[in-house]
């Protein structure tokens, strides 16, 4: 397989992008499990303990990380891309071309490739599959924005698509390896939306056995498959016959069930488990998420947090470092951006979000806001009380913001904690009740801040239209290599100096893993990869 280059120097650039930068985003423990030097056997079912349900499988509407290790077995994509160097790699398409101004993508298919439904993999499945990510419009969060402003796919033959934007596209390529663009079959297509979540049918390693709300979801191995990604370690079938993955929300029973023996694997490991783990005789895999970090959104909309000095004084009033000392692993890094250090374009801004308490204070006093008897600042007879819902798929979520709220009082700020599931939040996010939403995101781009804080894209950005929607823009449209890690640049300070966000700390992907398993990897957004993966015993 070749990769055809791209022409016009400028597109040369949009590559050398994705290579030179994503290489700084593949950091970890360990590049996969096992030895590489004993014979794969095949068979077996690994079972694996993930923290939550993954809610929906269709790869445009699906948010949850266990729901993309789930479809990451499930679907390809056309593209892949290298975790260790971020470079775009084969797939289902076997080469592509890149217009000289990033316009137009062609890309040229894999012939004999099928959805497991028998239907082929062509490039009126391609179109279908793009066109249709369009159309869900805001129920497709991530995908929608790696499609920004799609003109439409030429079936040009049946193995060869071209995709068209109107406007330059540098952060496409890289989008066509992520699971959110996974290829569906048009049968499939054809179904509501809601519908798919339940019955997915991609072209992948294995297919949907069962799947059984907050229990577990079962794939099982698919016969004849033939086209794995150009970096799997082996051509032809996946070695297990099936994976199972248990919904397991407590950590201290997901550990148990590690130990006991009851499951092969557990994601989602916590700081106190890991260092049980490494000390215990099981392998541990990690990766730093690339992406964005932790961090506080504040609602700018709501009346408090309208007020810049608040935003901002609250970030001052942080101590990241204890957070990480005292709630997490040397694994974990106290937060220096709003873009992860291992995310292309980062830039290390450490000093702008040094703990401040003096800073903080000053800020608000110079707001109106003075301490009241209890310690809680007041203004206007109103106190200085906000909420952050979250989910506790991050076992520490809960002692982190317990953690965060006792730093906050000693500036005079009553943060209140709203732990809530996906419906919870959906609910509270239509009343207007939101504060502040914690949470991170993953992608091994830095088109993510895009996709976050875009107005034009997101309800969750919080944020009014501003100048920094233009930035955003510009991001995507810039070819150069070091004008868009500029653009970049200038957008992480943007954010940081306006308090649109509050970094804390930068996740990393921890799996447990039995000493039984062989050929577990993780893929440059951290999700899990089984193609490989087989059991020793």
């Amino acid at each position: 397989m070749t990769v055809v280059s791209p022409a016009g120097r400028g597109l040369c650039a949009v590559l050398a992008f994705a290579l030179t930068l994503a290489a700084a985003g593949c950091g970890g423990s360990a590049e996969g499990v096992g030895s590489a030097a004993t014979t794969p056997r095949p068979g077996g079912t690994l079972k694996i303990a993930v923290s939550e349900d993954p809610v929906c499988l269709d790869p445009p509407q699906a948010n949850f990380s266990s729901a993309v290790n789930v479809m990451r077995q499930l679907f390809d994509t056309l593209t892949d891309q290298d975790p260790r160097t971020g470079e775009i790699k084969p797939w289902l398409a076997t080469s592509w071309e890149i217009g000289p101004k990033a316009t137009s993508f062609t890309f040229h298919l894999r012939k004999g490739v099928t959805f497991s439904d028998g239907a082929p993999v062509n490039a009126a499945a391609v179109k279908a599959n793009l066109d249709e990510v369009v159309k869900l419009g805001a129920k497709s969060l991530f995908a929608s924005t790696y499609l920004f402003g799609y003109k439409g796919t030429t079936v040009v033959d049946e193995h060869t698509a071209r995709v068209e934007f109107k406007s330059p596209n540098a952060q496409f390529l890289q989008a066509t390896a992520t699971t959110s663009l996974g290829l569906s079959s048009p049968a499939s297509l054809a179904k509501p939306a809601a519908d798919r979540c339940r019955a997915p049918i991609g072209s992948g390693a294995f297919v949907l056995d069962k799947l059984q709300t907050n229990h577990s979801v079962t794939v099982k191995r698919r016969a004849g498959y033939a086209w794995p990604s150009s970096l799997a370690a082996h051509q032809g079938e996946a070695y297990l016959e099936a994976v199972e993955f248990r919904i397991v929300p407590e950590q201290g029973v997901r550990t148990g069930v590690l130990t006991s023996g009851q499951v092969q694997a557990i994601t989602d490991v916590q700081p106190v488990t890991e260092r049980q783990f490494r000390q215990g005789g099981f392998q541990v895999l990690s990766r730093y998420n690339p992406g964005l970090p932790y961090a506080l959104y504040p609602n700018t909309f709501r009346p408090l947090l309208g007020d810049e000095a608040v935003r901002k004084a609250i970030s001052k009033g942080i101590d990241r470092k204890q957070v990480v000392d005292v709630v997490l692993t040397p694994t974990y890094r106290p937060a220096t951006s709003i873009l992860t250090s291992s995310t292309p374009a980062y830039v290390d801004l450490g000093k702008d979000l040094a703990h401040d308490p003096a800073g903080a204070a000053a800020l608000l006093d110079g707001a109106g806001w003075k301490p009241g008897p209890d310690g809680i600042r007041q203004k206007d007879g109103r106190k200085l009380s906000l909420n952050v819902y979250f989910t506790t798929g991050f076992n520490p979520n809960t002692t982190i913001l317990e953690l965060l709220s006792q730093q906050l009082r000693k500036i005079g700020v009553d943060l209140q904690l709203r732990p809530v599931d996906a419906a919870g939040f959906g609910e509270a996010q239509a009343k207007k009740q939101i504060d502040f939403r914690w949470g991170n995101s993953t992608r091994a781009d830095p088109d993510i801040l895009r996709t976050v804080f875009s107005t034009k894209f997101s309800a969750a950005a919080y944020l009014p239209p501003t100048d920094l929607d233009d930035r955003l823009d510009q991001e995507v449209k810039t070819l150069d290599q070091a004008g868009r890690a500029e653009v970049v640049g200038e957008i992480q300070r943007t954010v940081l100096d306006r308090g649109y966000a509050i970094p804390v700390f930068e996740l990393a992907q921890v799996v447990g893993v039995s000493k039984a398993v062989r050929g577990l990897t993780l893929d440059p957004s951290v999700r899990l990869r089984l193609h490989d993966a087989w059991l020793a015993s």
